[in-house]
């Protein structure tokens, strides 16, 4: 479901390492704007947070006249495989989001990765 909600963002952007989940959406946009110098007013990102514990992520996007914050949280036993680089952020791609959410590492280095071929390069 979440996937949903940052399925048509152009830029999607992980907090590396952990997330004080005391903060809600005025702390977490502070945190894009003052720790990342990223615009969280943009409505074309979305910002992805995760706890301690990794059991929970939120997901804090701006929409054109107001914010929106959603979260997950996994059930007992569960976590996300985050990454732990503290105070960084990263861009992902949805399908590393997608990753994420299901329980397995971004760098999948055994997943097919995109290919452009173009007609005029080719041999048929």
């Amino acid at each position: 479901m979440l996937d949903l909600f940052a399925e048509d963002a152009a830029h999607i952007y992980i907090a590396c390492g952990t997330t004080d989940f005391r903060k809600q959406i005025d702390g977490l946009a502070a945190i894009v704007n003052l720790q990342f110098n990223l615009d969280p007013f943009s409505d074309r990102c979305a910002f992805i947070f995760c706890n301690k514990r990794k059991t929970v992520i939120k997901v804090l996007r701006y929409d054109k006249n107001g914010f929106v914050l959603d979260s997950k949280k996994l059930l007992e036993g569960m976590k996300f495989q985050w990454p732990k680089s503290p105070s960084e952020e990263k861009e992902i791609t949805f399908q590393q989001l997608e990753w994420l959410l299901q329980g397995l590492s971004m760098e999948q280095k055994k997943a097919h990765h995109p290919v452009e071929m173009h007609a005029k390069k080719n041999c048929f």
